[in-house]
């Protein structure tokens, strides 16, 4: 392979593992598991007619916490030291609702989630930017 084909051939292998880790799109994973990255619009349906033992899951630091919220939201900081155990420590059976402030945090936490065994996980598209952006309610 010539050295400008055998670039453009990695370049395309590191997009391609960009975009899955970005979470872009929805995704069921293997023994019934629900991954999937949602519009707000569709995360306030889901939350207004909750499933049982649904959990809303921001992973923002504290202090952006503090500052407003989705509604019933449990905070677990993504910069903390025992982020993962924290999250291993959570109920795995129920659905959860995943957001950060844009979506970057959130992403990241998507795999970290499959990898520990929860069963059905939606994202929230853009983050509690989005959220606000489309005039959902938030609560401090």
């Amino acid at each position: 392979m010539k050295p400008t084909l055998q670039r453009f051939a990695a370049l395309g292998a590191v997009l391609v593992l960009v975009l899955a880790a970005c979470g872009g799109g929805n995704a069921t994973a293997g023994d019934g598991q629900t991954f999937e990255t949602i519009p707000p619009t569709k995360a306030a349906a889901l939350i207004e007619d909750a499933p049982e033992g649904l959990v809303v899951l921001d992973v923002r630091t504290a202090q952006e916490f503090a500052e407003g919220h989705l509604p019933g939201a449990v905070n677990v900081d993504f910069y903390a030291s025992d982020f993962a155990e924290q999250l291993d420590r959570l109920q795995k059976d129920v659905p959860y609702v995943l957001y950060c402030r844009s979506g970057n945090r959130s992403g990241q936490t998507m795999p970290i989630m499959e990898q520990l065994g929860f069963r059905e996980v939606h994202e929230i598209d853009g983050g509690i930017i989005s959220w606000y952006a489309e005039g959902l309610p938030l609560e401090q």
